[in-house]
């Protein structure tokens, strides 16, 4: 039998998800990839889960036993999140819920990191929720630290920035990328439509992300929630310009010159994490320049 440390990682087939299994094996953990759908990685052990049924996710952890847990499964999409609130609730606030209650009664010693949003809002104001999304994570947040409190459960919340890097993403960097690599191959006019060229983002790249997530599985206070940024904001002005400079084709921008309604201008500081030896180590250039080789290695 092994004696690696077991990890289980839900939400494994997704962007973060799949560095995530990568990472975490190369650091010698004993990893269980979660998903609902099978996905290809021969490095780790699969399971099939719904997160959103109670007795499925008893299930999944009585099989494995964790020491560790990784939470980062969920629905992340704001605009998904006014359409279905419901389905939004369940798949983030509920899931953590099932997770952490069948982990009390599995294995109370588990480590977890529940990976929450830079979107959550104030409780303590309710002016400041925005859509259904933020409504969503902060419940899952307040549910994972009252099981911390109330169970003595050993819950760590990290609160991350928007991630870039290669793989499917939904992300803004990742939309402009694929946009521009079916321009230089003439499959789409070249013209790159943005919202609000002056709305201004903190990028972190998720590689550097899940170095975070493994300080926080190791180091991470209970109870404690850990911005991770990179503590410097670029306006989509500045990614297009990236963009450019990594490509020979020309193309036009049209801004709708609105203010951006789904994500807002939330700063965030990683003065936590940095105190327990984490810094971001990737440029946002060299983030650019891999989000496009991979879009241009990986055509659809």
């Amino acid at each position: 039998m092994s004696q690696m440390p077991k990890l289980l990682i839900t939400g494994a087939s997704g962007f973060t998800g799949q560095h995530a299994c990568n990472h975490f094996v190369n650091a010698g953990f004993a990893v269980t990839a979660v998903s609902r759908k099978g996905f290809g990685n021969g490095q780790v052990e699969t399971e099939l889960c719904d997160l959103t049924n109670k007795e499925n996710v008893g299930k999944l952890i009585k099989k494995v036993k964790p020491d560790y847990l990784l939470h980062l499964a969920g629905q992340n999409h704001v605009g998904k999140s006014w359409i279905d609130p419901v389905s939004s609730l369940e798949a983030n606030s509920m899931s953590t819920l099932y997770l952490i209650e069948a982990l009390r009664q599995e294995n109370p010693a588990c480590k977890v990191v529940i990976v929450g949003s830079a979107l959550q809002f104030d409780p303590q104001n309710i002016s400041t929720l925005t859509h259904p999304y933020s409504l969503s994570k902060t419940l899952q947040v307040l549910i994972a630290q009252s099981w911390g409190v109330l169970y003595n459960m050993n819950v760590v919340i990290a609160k991350p920035s928007n991630l870039i890097g290669p793989g499917i993403s939904n992300g803004v960097c990742s939309i402009f990328a694929k946009k521009i690599v079916d321009m230089e191959e003439n499959k789409a006019e070249k013209v790159l439509e943005v919202s609000n060229l002056q709305a201004k983002r903190d990028f972190v790249d998720v590689r550097d992300a899940v170095i975070a997530y493994e300080i926080l599985l190791t180091q991470g206070k209970p109870g404690e929630i850990y911005d991770i940024a990179s503590g410097h904001s670029h306006s989509l002005g500045e990614v297009i310009t990236g963009f450019r400079n990594l490509t020979t084709i020309d193309f036009e921008i049209k801004s709708k010159k609105v203010k951006d309604q789904e994500e807002g201008r939330v700063e965030i500081s990683a003065v936590e994490i940095a105190k327990l030896g984490w810094k971001p180590v990737r440029s946002l250039k060299s983030s650019l320049e891999d989000i496009l080789y991979y879009y241009r290695k990986n055509k659809p």
